[in-house]
Protein backbone atom coordinates (compact mmCIF):
# COMPACT_ATOMS: atom_id res chain seq x y z
CA UNK A 1 0.00 0.00 0.00
CA UNK A 2 1.34 3.48 -0.87
CA UNK A 3 2.06 6.11 1.55
CA UNK A 4 -0.89 8.03 2.23
CA UNK A 5 -0.41 12.11 1.07
CA UNK A 6 1.35 13.77 3.84
CA UNK A 7 0.81 17.66 3.91
CA UNK A 8 3.79 19.12 5.66
CA UNK A 9 7.93 18.60 5.90
CA UNK A 10 7.19 17.58 9.71
CA UNK A 11 4.67 15.10 8.93
CA UNK A 12 7.12 13.39 6.26
CA UNK A 13 9.52 13.52 9.69
CA UNK A 14 7.43 11.77 11.52
CA UNK A 15 5.94 9.40 9.45
CA UNK A 16 9.67 8.60 8.60
CA UNK A 17 10.42 8.46 12.22
CA UNK A 18 7.58 5.98 12.91
CA UNK A 19 8.88 3.60 10.10
CA UNK A 20 12.28 4.10 10.95
CA UNK A 21 11.61 3.27 14.88
CA UNK A 22 8.90 2.30 15.48
CA UNK A 23 9.41 0.44 19.49
CA UNK A 24 9.53 3.99 20.42
CA UNK A 25 6.50 5.08 18.69
CA UNK A 26 3.34 5.51 19.82
CA UNK A 27 -0.14 5.39 17.77
CA UNK A 28 -3.08 6.72 19.72
CA UNK A 29 -6.40 8.14 18.33
CA UNK A 30 -9.93 9.26 19.48
CA UNK A 31 -12.57 7.21 19.08
CA UNK A 32 -15.95 9.13 17.99
CA UNK A 33 -15.13 10.52 14.28
CA UNK A 34 -12.17 8.02 13.87
CA UNK A 35 -12.38 4.87 14.90
CA UNK A 36 -16.02 5.15 14.54
CA UNK A 37 -18.68 6.98 12.10
CA UNK A 38 -20.72 9.93 14.44
CA UNK A 39 -23.79 8.83 15.14
CA UNK A 40 -26.84 10.15 16.76
CA UNK A 41 -26.77 7.81 19.43
CA UNK A 42 -23.68 7.65 21.20
CA UNK A 43 -24.29 4.07 22.29
CA UNK A 44 -24.72 3.08 19.18
CA UNK A 45 -21.63 4.06 18.13
CA UNK A 46 -18.92 0.56 16.84
CA UNK A 47 -15.76 0.82 15.08
CA UNK A 48 -15.41 0.72 11.59
CA UNK A 49 -14.38 -2.57 9.74
CA UNK A 50 -10.66 -3.12 10.13
CA UNK A 51 -10.02 -0.60 12.39
CA UNK A 52 -9.31 -2.61 15.24
CA UNK A 53 -7.22 -5.15 13.40
CA UNK A 54 -4.87 -2.36 11.88
CA UNK A 55 -3.87 -1.31 15.53
CA UNK A 56 -3.61 -4.51 16.69
CA UNK A 57 -1.15 -4.87 13.38
CA UNK A 58 0.17 -1.50 14.52
CA UNK A 59 1.27 -3.20 17.97
CA UNK A 60 2.90 -5.91 17.23
CA UNK A 61 5.78 -3.29 16.09
CA UNK A 62 4.73 0.33 18.17
CA UNK A 63 5.96 0.81 22.42
CA UNK A 64 2.03 1.90 22.80
CA UNK A 65 -1.30 1.91 21.51
CA UNK A 66 -3.93 4.29 22.75
CA UNK A 67 -7.41 5.49 22.37
CA UNK A 68 -7.72 8.84 23.84
CA UNK A 69 -11.57 9.59 24.42
CA UNK A 70 -14.05 12.03 26.49
CA UNK A 71 -16.37 8.46 27.49
CA UNK A 72 -15.39 7.26 30.53
CA UNK A 73 -12.80 4.24 29.97
CA UNK A 74 -15.18 1.17 30.42
CA UNK A 75 -17.87 2.33 28.31
CA UNK A 76 -14.89 3.02 25.56
CA UNK A 77 -13.81 -0.26 25.67
CA UNK A 78 -17.39 -2.10 25.65
CA UNK A 79 -18.21 0.65 22.75
CA UNK A 80 -15.12 -0.28 20.86
CA UNK A 81 -14.90 -4.14 21.47
CA UNK A 82 -11.11 -4.45 22.26
CA UNK A 83 -11.44 -6.66 25.28
CA UNK A 84 -12.34 -9.43 22.75
CA UNK A 85 -10.39 -8.86 20.54
CA UNK A 86 -6.12 -10.45 19.99
CA UNK A 87 -3.55 -8.45 19.45
CA UNK A 88 -4.55 -5.59 21.74
CA UNK A 89 -2.71 -6.73 24.82
CA UNK A 90 -0.57 -3.39 24.73
CA UNK A 91 -3.70 -1.30 24.22
CA UNK A 92 -4.36 1.34 26.98
CA UNK A 93 -7.80 3.37 27.14
CA UNK A 94 -7.46 7.33 28.19
CA UNK A 95 -10.98 7.74 29.35
CA UNK A 96 -12.68 11.54 30.34
CA UNK A 97 -9.92 12.62 28.42
CA UNK A 98 -7.24 11.01 30.54
CA UNK A 99 -8.76 11.12 34.25
CA UNK A 100 -9.31 7.67 33.52
CA UNK A 101 -6.64 4.85 32.26
CA UNK A 102 -7.83 1.49 31.54
CA UNK A 103 -5.38 -1.06 30.54
CA UNK A 104 -5.49 -3.97 28.41
CA UNK A 105 -2.53 -5.96 30.26
CA UNK A 106 -4.67 -5.62 33.54
CA UNK A 107 -7.99 -5.42 32.41
CA UNK A 108 -8.54 -2.35 35.52
CA UNK A 109 -8.88 1.20 35.72
CA UNK A 110 -7.16 3.71 36.99
CA UNK A 111 -8.77 7.18 37.76
CA UNK A 112 -8.18 10.71 39.58
CA UNK A 113 -11.32 12.08 41.38
CA UNK A 114 -14.07 14.12 40.25
CA UNK A 115 -14.45 17.52 41.08
CA UNK A 116 -17.53 17.89 42.88
CA UNK A 117 -18.85 20.96 40.66
CA UNK A 118 -19.94 18.13 38.17
CA UNK A 119 -21.96 16.69 40.54
CA UNK A 120 -23.82 19.88 41.23
CA UNK A 121 -23.73 20.71 37.48
CA UNK A 122 -26.11 17.56 36.77
CA UNK A 123 -28.54 18.23 39.28
CA UNK A 124 -29.21 21.87 38.03
CA UNK A 125 -28.85 21.14 34.30
CA UNK A 126 -32.49 19.25 33.75
CA UNK A 127 -33.80 22.55 35.62
CA UNK A 128 -31.81 24.99 33.15
CA UNK A 129 -33.01 23.17 29.88
CA UNK A 130 -36.35 23.25 30.95
CA UNK A 131 -36.15 26.72 31.72
CA UNK A 132 -34.35 27.44 27.80
CA UNK A 133 -37.27 25.26 26.45
CA UNK A 134 -34.69 23.00 25.53
CA UNK A 135 -35.45 19.93 27.55
CA UNK A 136 -34.93 17.87 24.13
CA UNK A 137 -31.49 18.49 24.24
CA UNK A 138 -29.56 15.14 25.11
CA UNK A 139 -27.48 14.70 27.94
CA UNK A 140 -24.87 12.47 27.52
CA UNK A 141 -23.50 11.98 31.30
CA UNK A 142 -19.76 10.63 31.27
CA UNK A 143 -19.50 10.55 35.09
CA UNK A 144 -16.63 12.56 35.20
CA UNK A 145 -18.33 15.77 32.57
CA UNK A 146 -21.34 16.52 30.92
CA UNK A 147 -22.25 16.72 27.30
CA UNK A 148 -25.33 18.51 26.14
CA UNK A 149 -25.77 17.29 22.24
CA UNK A 150 -28.45 19.24 20.03
CA UNK A 151 -27.79 16.92 17.08
CA UNK A 152 -30.86 15.29 17.15
CA UNK A 153 -32.86 18.61 17.69
CA UNK A 154 -35.27 20.21 14.98
CA UNK A 155 -32.79 23.73 14.99
CA UNK A 156 -29.71 22.14 15.85
CA UNK A 157 -27.50 25.13 15.71
CA UNK A 158 -30.03 27.48 16.63
CA UNK A 159 -30.51 25.40 20.17
CA UNK A 160 -26.40 24.99 20.87
CA UNK A 161 -26.10 29.01 20.20
CA UNK A 162 -29.07 29.35 23.21
CA UNK A 163 -27.40 27.11 25.02
CA UNK A 164 -23.96 28.42 24.91
CA UNK A 165 -24.80 31.42 27.27
CA UNK A 166 -26.28 29.58 30.08
CA UNK A 167 -23.86 26.80 29.71
CA UNK A 168 -21.19 29.24 30.16
CA UNK A 169 -22.34 30.80 33.49
CA UNK A 170 -23.15 26.63 34.87
CA UNK A 171 -19.92 26.17 33.91
CA UNK A 172 -18.31 29.14 35.85
CA UNK A 173 -20.65 28.80 39.05
CA UNK A 174 -19.53 24.84 39.46
CA UNK A 175 -16.20 25.78 38.83
CA UNK A 176 -15.62 23.45 35.10
CA UNK A 177 -14.93 24.28 31.83
CA UNK A 178 -17.59 25.08 28.78
CA UNK A 179 -15.56 22.93 25.43
CA UNK A 180 -17.70 23.14 22.23
CA UNK A 181 -17.94 20.36 20.16
CA UNK A 182 -19.53 19.52 16.96
CA UNK A 183 -23.28 20.28 17.79
CA UNK A 184 -22.56 19.84 21.09
CA UNK A 185 -21.24 21.97 24.55
CA UNK A 186 -19.28 19.90 27.08
CA UNK A 187 -19.24 20.73 31.33
CA UNK A 188 -15.66 19.65 32.14
CA UNK A 189 -13.34 20.08 34.95
CA UNK A 190 -10.50 22.47 34.55
CA UNK A 191 -7.51 21.07 33.61
CA UNK A 192 -8.50 18.37 31.92
CA UNK A 193 -8.06 17.28 28.09
CA UNK A 194 -6.76 15.35 25.48
CA UNK A 195 -3.49 17.47 25.37
CA UNK A 196 -2.82 16.63 29.00
CA UNK A 197 -3.77 13.21 28.68
CA UNK A 198 -1.12 13.13 25.87
CA UNK A 199 1.55 14.65 27.80
CA UNK A 200 0.98 11.74 30.58
CA UNK A 201 1.33 9.27 27.93
CA UNK A 202 4.25 10.72 25.97
CA UNK A 203 6.46 10.48 29.27
CA UNK A 204 5.25 7.28 30.46
CA UNK A 205 6.51 5.87 27.36
CA UNK A 206 9.21 8.02 26.56
CA UNK A 207 8.29 7.79 23.18
CA UNK A 208 10.50 9.48 20.31
CA UNK A 209 7.35 9.91 17.59
CA UNK A 210 3.84 9.45 17.65
CA UNK A 211 0.97 9.40 15.17
CA UNK A 212 -2.39 10.72 16.90
CA UNK A 213 -5.84 10.77 14.71
CA UNK A 214 -8.79 13.19 15.58
CA UNK A 215 -11.86 15.00 14.28
CA UNK A 216 -13.17 17.74 16.76
CA UNK A 217 -12.71 20.44 18.31
CA UNK A 218 -11.49 18.30 21.33
CA UNK A 219 -8.94 16.92 19.70
CA UNK A 220 -7.33 20.70 19.16
CA UNK A 221 -5.51 20.05 22.70
CA UNK A 222 -3.77 16.93 21.41
CA UNK A 223 -2.35 18.91 18.56
CA UNK A 224 -1.25 21.34 20.27
CA UNK A 225 0.48 19.28 23.41
CA UNK A 226 2.01 17.59 20.35
CA UNK A 227 3.39 20.64 18.85
CA UNK A 228 5.06 21.70 21.67
CA UNK A 229 6.58 18.64 22.11
CA UNK A 230 7.93 18.71 18.29
CA UNK A 231 9.92 22.05 19.70
CA UNK A 232 11.80 20.07 21.93
CA UNK A 233 12.42 17.15 19.20
CA UNK A 234 9.34 14.76 19.02
CA UNK A 235 8.37 13.51 15.43
CA UNK A 236 4.88 13.50 15.00
CA UNK A 237 2.08 12.91 11.92
CA UNK A 238 -1.15 14.92 12.93
CA UNK A 239 -4.09 12.27 11.19
CA UNK A 240 -7.54 14.70 10.90
CA UNK A 241 -10.97 13.16 9.67
CA UNK A 242 -13.40 15.59 8.16
CA UNK A 243 -16.18 13.60 9.87
CA UNK A 244 -17.10 16.43 12.13
CA UNK A 245 -15.79 19.16 9.83
CA UNK A 246 -13.72 21.21 12.45
CA UNK A 247 -12.11 23.45 9.88
CA UNK A 248 -9.15 24.34 12.36
CA UNK A 249 -8.20 21.06 13.61
CA UNK A 250 -8.39 20.37 9.51
CA UNK A 251 -6.22 23.35 8.85
CA UNK A 252 -3.38 22.16 12.05
CA UNK A 253 -3.54 18.19 10.10
CA UNK A 254 -0.16 17.15 8.20
CA UNK A 255 -2.89 13.65 6.98
CA UNK A 256 -6.54 14.48 5.71
CA UNK A 257 -9.27 11.62 5.55
CA UNK A 258 -12.61 12.33 4.69
CA UNK A 259 -13.88 9.56 7.45
CA UNK A 260 -12.73 6.33 9.86
CA UNK A 261 -12.54 3.88 6.56
CA UNK A 262 -9.82 7.00 5.72
CA UNK A 263 -8.05 6.36 9.07
CA UNK A 264 -7.95 2.64 8.49
CA UNK A 265 -6.21 3.05 5.48
CA UNK A 266 -3.70 5.48 6.96
CA UNK A 267 -2.67 3.48 9.83
CA UNK A 268 -2.84 -0.05 7.57
CA UNK A 269 0.18 1.88 5.17
CA UNK A 270 1.99 2.78 8.28
CA UNK A 271 2.37 -0.83 9.37
CA UNK A 272 2.89 -2.23 5.50
CA UNK A 273 5.66 0.00 5.68
CA UNK A 274 6.99 -0.80 9.11
CA UNK A 275 6.89 -4.38 7.64
CA UNK A 276 8.63 -3.29 4.72
CA UNK A 277 11.71 -1.58 6.14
Amino acid sequence: MSTPTIQTEAGREGWEAIVADPATAVISTDFDGVLSPLVEDPARARPVEGALDALARLARSVDQVAIVTGRPALVATELTGVTGHPGLGRLVVLGHYGLERWDAATGTVMSDPVPSGVAEARERLPGLLRELGLSDAFVEDKESSLAVHTRRMADPVGALERLRTPLTELAESTELRLEPGNLVLELRPPGVDKGVALRRLLGSTGAQSILYGGDDLGDLAAYRAIEEQRKAGLKAVLLATRSSNATELIEAADIVVDDPTGVVTVLTALSDAIAAR
